[in-house]
């Protein structure tokens, strides 16, 4: 089989307007089996485009209504979190891929970007440093994402965008729903929503093969099965008890009675699968190491002592700011508010009586890499707006976000993960996720 991205060289994130043009050009070049349409529209008035790759009899046709038959589909989401644009470029890849070697009988549709608002907010085409991706940062807070706004907020107010997502996937029907995710450093995972047996074998070795170390431990998956390494199986939502999962990828702790409203779960309507597939931008191989910590709880202790105190100086500054001037400092400031809120909780729980009396050094670095992140990103969002204020306080905040960038960088010795080679381990997992899924009878 050939490499999804033997036809990329010197790639960069495309924005979304980059990948519906290339999309067009795809549809035009093979109107038999190339398909783009739009399927929603942005708060801010943007489409949201979905592009369908499958035979000259599937490729233009929607998935079958109640009752009738219908070729399996697969539906690929990206571009979820507006700082993890590596989403589309897989898409992309991916799409070239299956036009050159088709899975006959099955149609692959690409969401090619869920949140083109959040992604015009974020913009860094190829970051050179972790200080170059957090100048131009922006995450949404938690409501404003379209996978979990459906954890979070009632039905009647949903954004656009998860109503799309949501459409999309009643719609589709799909056998296999792939979410596109990536994390600034660290390593691979993936999460699914149901077991897909014999996933981790090709999931390690192109991870082996790549140079990209697997999240043996990863925070977002504290306390989940793992058939494997760097495979994560979600907990039953009703089978789980109690609150366990610190979210590094969402910024947030994730109540399982919440999980099953995500659009993640949206697919089991349809006795469908997801797998959400985390590829890093820079590497780190502390996140990959199986050794025994020696003293966990201390250093769960030290860990949130720091994020405690680095967030305390965010808030002070934050407060001595003014308000947004602007839709794009407003979607800024309320980032930064909500990832605020969510720290006094998280460093609790890090303390509490669940705290691990056992755990290996990869956990333990994975939840320092969390706490750094949190903290960081809100310092970087913040900074954006005073900086466009004029605020007396924008060098102070620039100074910390430099100085918490290079320890970050330092701490976890981060290599840069070529866009080609996360695009290529990302398409080489979908690909195997599919191939097993087939080979498992689902």
């Amino acid at each position: 089989m050939a490499s999804p991205v033997t036809l990329i060289r010197d790639m960069c994130y495309p924005t979304p307007h980059e990948l519906a043009l290339a999309s067009r050009a795809l549809a035009d070049e093979h109107p038999a089996r190339v398909r783009l349409r739009q399927a929603g529209t942005s708060r801010a008035g943007e489409p949201l485009w979905v592009l369908s790759v499958g035979s000259p009899a599937t490729a233009g046709t929607q998935a079958a209504t109640a009752g009738a038959a219908a070729a399996p589909n697969v539906l690929v989401v990206a571009g979820a979190h507006a700082n993890e644009p590596v989403g589309g470029a897989t898409a992309l890849a991916l799409a070239r891929h299956l036009i050159r070697e088709p899975h006959a009988g099955t149609t692959w549709h690409f969401l090619l970007c869920a949140d083109p608002d959040g992604a015009a907010l974020h913009r860094t085409p190829r970051p050179y440093s972790l200080l170059d991706y957090h100048r131009n940062f922006f995450r949404p807070p938690g409501p404003e994402q379209p996978e979990w706004a459906p954890s979070l907020l009632p039905p009647d107010r949903l954004p656009p965008e998860t109503l799309a997502l949501t459409r999309l996937i009643d719609e589709l029907r799909p056998a296999l729903q792939i979410s596109l995710h990536g994390t600034d450093l660290g390593g691979s995972w993936v999460q699914l929503t149901r077991d897909i047996p014999g996933l981790a074998e090709p999931f390690g070795k192109s991870a082996a093969e790549l140079r990209i170390p697997v999240e043996t431990s990863a925070s977002d998956a504290s306390g989940w099965p793992s058939p494997g390494a760097g495979i994560f199986v979600m907990p039953t939502p009703d089978g789980v008890d109690s609150v366990d999962a610190t979210d590094s990828a969402h910024a947030t702790v994730i109540p399982p009675e919440d999980t099953r409203l995500s659009t993640w779960y949206h697919a089991h309507r349809h006795a469908g699968t997801t797998a959400i597939v985390e590829v890093p931008m820079w590497a780190s191989d502390l996140v990959d190491d199986p050794a025994p910590h020696p003293d966990p709880r201390s250093a769960l202790r030290a860990l949130a002592a720091r994020l405690t105190s680095d967030t305390a100086r965010v808030a002070a500054l934050r407060e001595g700011a003014a308000g947004g001037t602007g839709p794009a400092a407003d979607a800024l400031l309320r980032a930064v508010d909500w990832t605020l809120a969510l720290i006094p909780g998280i460093a609790a729980e890090w303390t509490g009586a669940g705290a691990p009396a056992e755990a290996t050094a990869a956990y333990i670095g994975s939840i320092d890499a969390f706490g750094r992140r949190l903290s960081l990103r809100a310092a970087a969002m913040l900074l954006r707006v005073l900086r466009a204020q004029g605020h007396p306080a924008a060098p102070a905040v620039d100074r910390l976000v430099t100085g918490w960038c290079e320890e970050f960088a330092a701490r976890f010795q981060a290599r840069w993960v070529p866009v080609a080679t996360q695009v290529e381990h990302q398409s080489r997992v979908v690909l195997a996720a599919y191939e097993r899924l087939v080979a498992a009878g689902r």
